[in-house]
């Protein structure tokens, strides 16, 4: 359980980048063994998939994406309200417990069955785990610098995937796809679960220090995990239309996550090639994040996302014309800047509208419907490919990711200058609290 806050840690809280410096670069290095868990099988899957399960049909081939990602989603949001109610660590350090089996399982997998068991923990895994990351660090910095924070957050997983799926192409044009790329996963695990559970320190403190400081909450109180359910996904225009711009950047990641392999062993790539590209996008999009979430604290974070949401399209469609090598960079590469402005934006928008009391629950809706874009994506990607040919698939997914941003330029408003934290809806019944302070003493005696 955790521990209750002293007056003594109490006093001693200060929000910043500077001043939570060790804790802050703890959770980044954190954060890369998470990407590099998912990096594991972004390169390999699904010739895995062809050549030693026969799978031919595109719908079968990406259904491991379709099983992470829905794994992922529904983690998500429990994780938001896990980590209120029971705290931040307990719920890391759960993450990484339940991806302890999943290299094991990739490498002796016999049928295609275990390959999804895998995924599915491989899913909850990474819902909890990144998810807690995200948070910790938006308590740590404080509201001046959360693009910041959010750029280093995903900076530090996708560069982690990009060189994590390098490695494993590599590896797997040397040795064999099974089992030696899988290797590197014990090691993650092993890493990532020690880091977790003796060196992270808990964020509460953080909260009810930030909670203090925005002041309290009006007689409509604290709301409901209903109330923000509903107000993340559709009532509040601007969470609403983050919601729904993560969706669909996920949606289209998850083609490219599936199909890109498919497209380029199609063009005549060979598997260290394959390698190779799947790592050109996460790691343009990993390190471009370093300068877009720190660029969204000064120019706001619509333009960003907006702007961002239609560079995705115009990469998805370069990949798509593309006939070699150097085509398949530049796509992916566009394709890396369009989502790097999106992705960490996106999380800093949904720290400037939630009051630190619900935040975390924010970020888990947020997070369910950015997630469910990865089996949407791969869903709708196999089976127009199936029925159309690949080159549909992926026009039909740049066409949704630029009505994507039409979505946000049309709804959205600027959420940086915003005066004050989104409020509870007047029609939904709040849970009623004398103030935010009072609140977090009671979820923390709960939580006991």
């Amino acid at each position: 359980m955790t521990a209750p806050p002293t007056r003594a840690a109490a006093a001693s809280v200060r929000l910043g980048l500077r001043e939570n410096l060790g804790q802050f670069a703890l959770l980044v290095v954190v954060n890369a063994f998470v990407g590099a868990m998912v990096g594991l099988e972004r390169s390999i899957l699904p010739a895995i998939a062809e050549q030693e399960f026969q799978l031919a049909a595109r719908t079968a081939v990406l259904s491991f994406i379709v099983v992470f990602g829905i794994a992922k989603a529904l983690t998500n949001y429990s994780a938001g309200r896990l980590c209120d109610r029971l705290g931040r660590k307990h719920v890391l350090v759960a993450g990484w417990l339940v991806a302890v089996p999943v290299p094991f399982l990739l490498m002796w997998a016999p049928t295609w069955n275990w390959v999804l068991v895998a995924n599915m923990l491989l899913g909850i895994s990474q819902g909890l785990t990144w998810s807690t990351t995200v948070i910790m660090k938006i308590d740590l910095v404080g509201p001046r610098q959360r693009g910041l924070a959010m750029g280093w957050n995903e900076f530090a997983g996708y560069v982690a995937v990009a060189a994590s799926a390098l490695a494993t192409g590599w590896i797997a044009a040397r040795y064999g796809v099974r089992p030696q790329p899988f290797y590197l996963g014990v090691g993650f695990v092993m890493i990532g679960l020690a880091l977790s559970a003796l060196l992270v320190r808990d964020t509460r403190h953080h909260v009810s220090h930030e909670s203090a400081l925005v002041g309290t909450l009006p007689p409509e109180g604290v709301p409901t995990p209903r109330q923000v359910f509903w107000r993340t996904t559709l009532f509040d225009a601007n969470l609403s239309s983050v919601s729904q711009a993560g969706l669909v950047n996920n949606l289209n990641d998850g083609m490219a996550w599936g199909l890109f392999p498919l497209v380029f062993a199609a063009a005549g790539m060979n598997l260290a090639q394959v390698g190779v590209l799947a790592a050109v996008y996460p790691a343009t999009w990993g390190v471009a994040q370093l300068a877009t979430g720190a660029l969204s604290d000064r120019t706001g974070r619509k333009p960003l996302i907006v702007w961002g949401m239609w560079i995705q399209a115009i990469g998805i469609g370069v990949v798509t014309l593309a006939q070699a090598f150097a085509g398949f960079v530049i796509g992916a590469v566009l394709l890396g800047i369009g989502t790097a402005m999106v992705y960490p934006t996106l999380l800093a928008a949904i720290g400037d509208v939630a009051h630190p009391s619900w935040r975390a629950s924010a970020v888990g809706v947020y997070r369910l419907w950015r997630d469910l874009g990865y089996a949407i994506g791969a869903l709708l990607a196999g089976v127009t490919a199936d029925a159309f040919g690949l080159p549909a698939a992926m026009w039909l997914i740049a066409t949704l990711t630029f009505v994507s941003g039409l979505v946000s330029a049309v709804r959205m408003s600027e959420t940086l200058s915003a005066p004050t934290p989104a409020l509870p809806d007047r029609d939904l019944e709040p849970q009623r609290s004398r103030s935010t302070r009072s609140h977090l003493a009671v979820e923390s005696r709960r939580s006991e």
